[in-house]
């Protein structure tokens, strides 16, 4: 306040003085008076909030569970929370925070606040201790969709054609590796493009496509009804007359049965870590020495490279036993055209598990992560 009393007692004396000024001292004033407006502002400026309201942002069933957490980077208490109709910006319902829950994380104070008791359908938000929560909704059909919509990152890691990119990849198919005791030479040309790239690189591998595809298909036997047809079995936009969960297996099947052609040869992973080398357009893999083809490595059982050492590879079973449950669940399932084949490889896979019992790792050649 002594800062505006001062700045108001300048302005008295500038004030009488205004018409003895030149104008090059009135512009010097006004320079003086936006300076002094500024500072005052600063000195009252409102501090930033400290606390956070998270929710479910999917939204709450009408009868559900439904509480918001309170979060705090300073240690302050709350008594109270409300929530706010976000169309008519009434108080809708409030309660009392109750019970302190501490710290956790980065925050030293936190609170839960449970709203369950309050059902009406429509869009609200919650506000509790200076902090105010986004709008979020009550309703029958907050989760329609939702099941679908981890589909998106499936459909975006597809090798091959790519629906995201309008185009393919990786069809110059691999190279064998470690086969040659099946009687597969190495460098042996083997048509494995298809699948899934495995995260945020274009590594592939068998083990975890057919957790990927053993698990939308449990998906859609344990819950047939939440899942729609919105896309092609190519991934682009269109109905087929088949659940976009099932396309998305049938891919990943598709390809599990390329790295698996037949009863005596299966193929643990495409690429190796030589992939992490730079962020790049999927299917420009040159640095592996073969033009823009990729290795694949065979499933031998044995210890295979790890640049200058060796994975800790033991046998056939693990990997194995993932082709033939995948199968299994197909077949069951009747997905795919040629369902029928699905028996017969889940018993070939099977066979294999017992080749040599063990684990199956896999390969890196500059990265000994394992």
């Amino acid at each position: 306040m002594r800062l505006a009393e001062n700045f108001l007692s300048e302005f008295r004396v500038h004030l009488f003085h205004i018409s003895f000024c030149s104008m090059k001292k009135i512009n010097g004033f006004f320079i003086v008076l936006i300076v002094l407006t500024l500072l005052y502002a600063y000195n009252f400026r409102e501090e930033p909030t400290q606390a956070w309201i998270r929710i479910n942002q999917l939204g709450y069933l009408p009868n559900s569970k439904k509480a918001g957490v309170w979060c705090s980077k300073d240690s302050i208490s709350i008594s109270n929370w409300q929530l706010i109709d976000a169309q008519t910006k009434k108080i809708a319902t409030s309660g009392k925070a109750g019970k302190a829950f501490g710290a956790y994380g980065p925050f030293k104070q936190s609170y839960r606040l449970d709203f369950s008791h309050f059902s009406k359908p429509g869009k609200y938000y919650l506000q509790a201790g200076g902090a105010r929560s986004p709008i979020f909704e009550i309703g029958e059909n907050v989760y329609k969709g939702s099941a679908d919509f981890a589909l998106r990152y499936m459909r975006q890691q597809r090798c091959g054609f790519n629906p995201y990119l309008k185009d393919s990849c990786h069809n110059r198919g691999a190279y064998s590796l470690y086969g040659a005791k099946a009687g597969i030479p190495d460098s042996s040309y083997v048509p494995v493009w298809g699948g899934w790239h495995d995260a945020s690189d274009y590594l592939q591998y068998s083990t975890t496509s057919a957790n990927a595809a053993y698990n939308l298909l449990l998906a859609y036997r344990d819950f047939p009804q939440v899942f729609s047809d919105s896309h092609l079995a190519n991934g682009l936009e269109g109905e087929n007359n088949l659940p976009d969960i099932v396309d998305e297996a049938q891919w990943g099947i598709d390809w599990l049965m390329k790295m698996n052609p037949s009863r005596s040869v299966m193929y643990n992973q495409v690429a190796d870590d030589r992939d992490h080398i730079n962020m790049r357009m999927p299917a420009l893999d040159s640095q592996y020495g073969r033009g823009y083809q990729r290795p694949v490595y065979f499933v031998s059982g044995e210890p295979q490279q790890r640049g200058k050492l060796m994975n800790s590879t033991t046998g056939t079973s693990s990997i194995s036993a993932k082709f033939a449950s995948v199968y299994a669940l197909a077949y069951k399932l009747k997905v795919g055209s040629d369902y029928k084949l699905l028996y017969n490889k889940a018993m070939d896979a099977w066979l294999y598990e017992s080749k040599k019992p063990g684990y199956t790792q896999t390969a890196s050649v500059k990265s000994p992560y394992i």
